[in-house]
C-alpha cells in the first residue's frame, strides 16, 4: 500500500517515495520532534509484518546491529507500527546505490577495492555480533557522495528467508527455485552462496561468498557464473565447478586480488576465508601495497614514467588508474633513467628498499636537526651529495644506490639559491 505525501507515520511526516522493493517500500520523511533530521521510512509489506514469528526475530536481530554503531552499517533509529502498517526508520543517505554505480560508469580499481574494504568491515563487525546479514549485493550497498560506504538491510533477509529441505538430493533446490510464481524474480538468487541456495545452516561464511560475488562484479563487469538466466546461474552455483578465474574478464588485476577474490568465491565454506576480519586484512594489505607504488609513481618525473595509456582500459569491468594500473605489469617498456629503474626496481625488492628510505628519511632528519642546533644564521650556498655505497654487493639492490642519489639530487637542484655539487 502506497503511502501520501503528508501522511504521519508515528512522529514521521512522509515527504516522498524513494522507492520499492522485495522488503516493502521506502519513503523520504521529516521527523516532527524538536531534532528535525530527515530520515528514510521502510514499510514493510503486510504479509511480513504480519508474520509474529519473523517480526520477532527480526526485532531482536535489527536491535542488534542498531547497537554496532559502526559507520558502514546503516543506523535504524526506531522500528515502530502507525495505522495498522511496521516500519523501520533509519538515516537519510544522500547518495547512490552500488548497482546505480556500476550502470553509470566502470569503477576504477582504487574505488573497488576501497568500497570493498569498507563493506568487509562493516561484515567483520556485524559477524563479531553473531548477526549474519545474508542479503549483500549491489543494491544493499549505498555510496555517500563523501565516499563512505554503507551496508543496508541487516536481519531483513531472515525475515523473508525461505527454508528449503536439506534431505534431498542436490538438483532439488534447482527445483524448487524454479517452482517460483510466474512473473517473479529473484534478484539475489545469483548472490547466494551454495549452503544458503541449499537452505542450510548459515554463518557468517556466506556473506564472505556474497562479498566475493560483489567484487568479482565490480571488476569484470559480469557475475562469475556462467547462465542466460537465473536458475541457470544457480545451478552453476551449485555444480562442483568452480568460478571461471576472475583473469579471464579483468585482464589488468594484480595477482593478489584475484587469489583474495578466488578464495571468497570457493564452493567449500571450509576453504573460504573463515572470517571476515581475514578478508578484511587482506584486503588492506593490497590497498596500502597499490597505494605506496602509486606515491613512487607520483614522486618520478613526469617526463621519466612509463607509459601506461595502454592499460588504462581493457576487457575489466573496472579501468585501472594509472596510479596503481602499474602493479598488473602492463608496459614492458624497460626503465631509461634511474628515477624510473628506481620505480621499477622497488616493486621487485619492496623489503630492501622500504629499509634503505627509511635509513635515507632518518639521514636527512638527523642532519636537519644538527642544522638547527648549531642555530647559525649562515645561510647554506651549496651541498654535496656522495653516491649511496651498496654494501652487499647484490647486483640487484644496485639500482637503488644509483637512484636514491640522482633522485635525492633532482629535489636539492630545486631549491632556491642551492649549488648542489655530485
Amino acid at each position: 500500500m502506497t503511502v501520501a505525501a503528508g501522511t504521519n507515520l508515528g512522529r514521521y511526516k512522509i515527504r516522498s517515495q524513494l522507492g520499492a522493493g522485495g522488503m516493502g517500500e521506502v519513503y523520504l520523511a521529516q521527523d516532527t520532534t524538536e531534532l528535525e533530521r530527515t530520515v528514510a521510512i521502510k514499510v514493510l509489506p503486510p504479509e511480513l509484518a504480519t508474520n509474529k514469528g519473523r517480526m520477532q526475530r527480526f526485532i531482536q536481530e535489527a536491535k542488534t546491529a542498531s547497537s554496532l554503531n559502526h559507520p558502514n552499517i546503516l543506523t535504524i533509529f526506531e522500528i515502530g507500527e502507525a495505522d495498522g502498517m511496521r516500519f523501520i526508520a533509519t538515516e537519510f543517505i544522500d547518495g547512490e546505490t552500488l548497482r546505480q554505480r556500476m550502470k553509470s560508469a566502470p569503477l576504477k580499481l582504487v574505488e573497488v577495492l576501497d568500497v570493498a574494504v569498507q563493506i568487509a568491515g562493516a561484515l567483520s563487525a556485524a559477524h563479531a555480533a553473531n548477526i549474519v546479514h545474508r542479503d549483500i549485493k549491489p543494491e544493499n550497498v549505498m555510496l555517500r557522495q563523501d565516499g563512505i560506504v554503507k551496508v543496508l538491510d541487516f536481519g531483513l533477509a531472515k525475515l523473508t528467508e525461505r527454508r528449503v529441505a536439506t534431505s534431498v538430493d542436490t538438483e532439488a533446490p534447482t527445483r524448487g527455485l524454479m517452482n517460483t510464481e510466474p512473473g517473479v524474480v529473484m534478484g539475489t538468487a545469483v548472490y547466494m552462496s551454495p549452503e544458503q541456495a541449499r537452505g542450510l545452516d548459515l554463518d557468517a561464511r556466506t556473506d564472505i561468498f556474497s562479498l566475493g560475488v560483489l567484487i568479482y562484479e565490480m571488476l569484470a563487469g559480469r557475475l562469475p557464473f556462467d547462465g542466460s538466466n537465473q536458475n541457470e546461474i544457480v545451478a552453476s552455483i551449485l555444480s562442483d565447478k568452480e568460478t571461471a578465474p576472475l583473469a579471464r574478464y579483468a585482464q589488468a588485476v594484480p595477482v593478489e586480488l584475484e587469489r583474495i577474490v578466488a578464495k571468497a568465491l570457493r564452493k567449500s565454506r571450509d576453504e573460504r576465508y573463515q572470517t571476515a576480519k581475514d578478508l578484511l586484512l587482506d584486503l588492506k594489505a593490497l590497498k596500502q601495497e597499490l597505494e605506496f607504488e602509486a606515491k613512487l609513481e607520483r614522486s618520478v618525473p613526469p617526463k621519466a614514467r612509463v607509459s601506461l595509456a595502454t592499460a588504462s582500459r581493457g576487457q575489466s569491468g573496472a579501468t585501472i588508474d594509472q596510479s596503481v594500473a602499474s602493479t598488473a605489469q602492463v608496459s614492458q617498456a624497460h626503465p631509461t633513467s634511474s628515477a624510473e629503474y628506481l620505480v621499477a626496481g622497488v616493486k621487485q625488492h619492496k623489503v630492501a628498499a622500504i629499509v634503505v628510505l627509511i635509513v635515507v628519511a632518518a639521514g636527512i632528519v638527523g642532519f636537519a636537526a644538527y642544522l638547527r642546533a648549531r642555530n647559525t644564521e649562515v645561510a647554506i650556498e651549496s651541498i654535496a651529495v656522495l653516491p649511496f655505497v651498496n654494501q652487499n654487493n647484490d647486483p640487484n639492490t644496485e639500482y637503488l644506490s644509483d637512484g636514491l642519489t640522482e633522485s635525492i639530487i633532482n629535489s636539492l637542484t630545486q631549491v632556491s639559491n642551492l649549488k648542489v655539487i655530485a
